[in-house]
Parts: C-alpha cells; structure tokens; sequence
C-alpha cells in the first residue's frame, strides 16, 4: 500500500451503508456531496459501507443504488465495496502495530463502564502485548498521544479535539474480528483518492480520529464538511432505528432537499425534468450557503 501525500483533483464520494432504504437524510448527504463535487468540475464516486455485515438488511444496497439512479445521480466509477477491501485493512492494521501503536484490549463493555470516566477508555490493558492467535477473544485500541488535533471544516468552521482526552485509545479491530469504521474508512478514502468528505454533522467527532489514523499511516487527509444532521420532530436522527421513511425521488423532493441545504433553487413546476434541475444546481451551488447547524428539523 503506497502512500499519497497530495489530493490534486477534486473526488468525492457518497458512502451509505446497506442497513435500509435511502431516506431524506441520505439523500441530503449524497445531494451536498454530488453537487459539490459538480460544481467543481470533480468526480463523485458511490460507496456501499458494508464491512460491518451484521448491520447489512437483504437486498438494501440494491435499493439504495435504484433510489439514487431514479433521483438522477451518476457516478463516475463502478460501485466499490468495502467488503470486498479485508486484505487492504488488514495491510493497513499490520503497519500500524509494526509501528508499535496497536494494543489487544480484553475489556467487556460492562467493565469499561464501571471504570471510564465520561466513556473515555482508561488504558487498563495499554501494556499488553499483541497475543498469538490461540489466545482469547479480544479488541484491537489504538494508543492516542496528548494531541489536539483541529481543522477547518467547510460548513462548520474550526473544529478541536484533544484525543487523549475526549476520545481516548479507540478501537479498530473489534472483538469480532471485524474492522471499525473509523480504520476501514481512512483506507477507503485514501484507495480512491478522495479529496473532499462532504457528510453529516453526526460524523464531525469522528473526523480527529480519522486524521490521527491517517498521520500514522502517512495517507493524505482529505478536506471535509459537515451538513446539518436531519432528525424528526422528536429529536432523533432520520435513520432505520428513528422508522425514516423510503424518499421519493420526484422533482418536489429534490427542490425540497436543496432548498433545506440553503441553495436558491426554482420551484419543482419550473424544471422540466431531473437533468434541468440538476444542471441548474450545479451552475449555483456554493457550499457557504449551507446552514452553519448541528441538526435540523424534517418534516418529511
């Protein structure tokens, strides 16, 4: 795995994972992401995040992809598919603990809880060596420095973390035996040549974490936004848990998606078919416009 220290083009990317259908706050995310990516001459690439399979809802994956294609979405390269990048993440996992920063954690959830101070990990297992295979069931942490680690995000504005502190030693190899999001992710990102993450405000802490992995594996980091998280009247993040609803994808839709995410888009009845309103979209999009939020509220 070669290491690329400069992104020089721009590629984006749409990541949904395979647990339901595409809802209104996927279809937010993939039309801020889409459209940006457009707007600056760039490529927009689809990813279905599918390591995890135990989340995976039969048939999911093909529905989100016939969702995005009826609401006029094209991507530029085949669909990629992170279950089919084991061997990328364990190359990846092995040169981190050459380097001497992976460490096994035999930790239960319930022992942690009683221990942690905030949910942060307190490094009980921090001293222990990398078991053979015989040995018992265990996570795979990463040890984290006394880092801040800050960036400039393109909706939010500056965002810090101090790592040790407010996330501590994170897990990328779980228990069992499947790599987290946040390993699996930063491989993604760097094997497509990604250069701007363009997602949801639920993901913004994540993004350190992201940043520290690729440091350590000397992959170059990515530009990222965060739009404003979509959840219902009751707080809760549109998602299959919160029972959001398949999204339609009529032009009412679309203008409706556009204009939450602040762009001055016609009303639906002025275009005449998809293309019109995509092609208006990109001519006018500006990533300022999007709303400088944490959540918002769906009606949908």
């Amino acid at each position: 795995m070669h290491t690329n220290q400069t992104l020089k083009s721009y590629r984006g990317r749409f990541a949904p994972s395979p647990s339901g259908e595409l809802h209104f706050g996927s279809l937010l995310a993939a039309m801020a992401s889409y459209a940006d990516a457009r707007a600056h001459q760039g490529q927009w690439l689809l990813r279905i995040d599918d390591i995890d399979q135990v989340r995976v809802v039969p048939d999911s994956e093909q529905h989100i992809i016939n969702s995005l294609e009826q609401a006029g979405f094209e991507w530029d390269e085949p669909v990629y598919y992170q279950s089919q990048h084991i061997a990328d993440y364990q190359q990846a996992l092995g040169n981190l603990t050459a380097g001497g920063l992976i460490y096994p954690c035999y930790c239960s959830r319930k022992q942690i809880k009683a221990l942690a101070r905030d949910n942060i990990y307190p490094g009980i297992c921090r001293e222990t060596a990398i078991p053979d295979e015989s040995a018992d069931e265990y996570a795979l942490r990463i040890r984290v420095p006394e880092q801040n680690l800050s960036f400039n995000d393109l909706i939010q504005g500056h965002y810090c973390q101090q790592l040790d502190k407010e996330v501590g030693d994170f897990i990328i190899f779980r228990r069992d035996k499947v790599f987290t999001y946040q390993l699996a992710i930063v491989v993604d990102e760097y094997l497509a040549g990604i250069s701007h993450v363009i997602r949801g405000h639920d993901l913004i802490s994540s993004t350190p974490r992201q940043m520290f992995l690729q440091q350590q594996l000397g992959f170059a980091t990515p530009r990222y936004g965060h739009i404003p998280l979509a959840v219902t009247p009751d707080n809760l993040k549109l998602s299959k848990l919160s029972h959001a609803k398949k999204v339609t994808t009529d032009l009412t839709t679309l203008v409706l998606a556009a204009r939450i995410l602040g762009q001055a888009v016609l009303k639906a009845e002025d275009y005449q078919h998809q293309q019109d309103f995509w092609k208006h979209l990109f001519q006018i999009w500006q990533l300022k416009q999007v709303p400088k939020m944490e959540k918002i509220e769906i009606m949908y």
